[in-house]
């Protein structure tokens, strides 16, 4: 019984810890069709390609919670950063990016 009590309890747990998970962290597909992992690093999180011609590239480092951060976006084509923003809502991320928050391009992710 006391086993059943101590599976119970880690069981219980567990489960606590993956629903307090950030709803940005995860393997996200690009609109390029590349995965782009967002993971946490320092106080925030980073945005690593894992394929495609740009893999192993930190492209972006955010900020925030609950849905909403900021920070900066790296286009790794053209190696400009950007300040930029991300929205999560259900297995959807848009991001986007601004020059002097005038001009802006937005994507949208889906999760993998």
């Amino acid at each position: 019984m006391k086993r059943i009590l101590i599976s119970t309890a880690v069981l219980m747990m567990t489960a606590g810890l993956v629903s307090a998970a950030d709803p940005i962290l995860g393997n996200w597909k690009t609109d390029l069709g590349d995965t782009a992992a967002i993971e946490q690093c320092g106080g925030g999180f980073c945005i690593t390609l894992k394929n495609g011609k740009h893999a192993g590239e930190k492209i972006g480092a955010f900020e925030g919670k609950d849905g909403s951060y900021s920070g900066k976006i790296t286009d790794p084509d053209a190696k400009k950063t950007y300040n930029g923003t991300i929205s999560v809502s259900g297995d959807t991320v848009t991001l986007k990016g601004c020059v002097m928050k005038v001009v802006c391009e937005s994507q949208k992710w889906s999760r993998l």
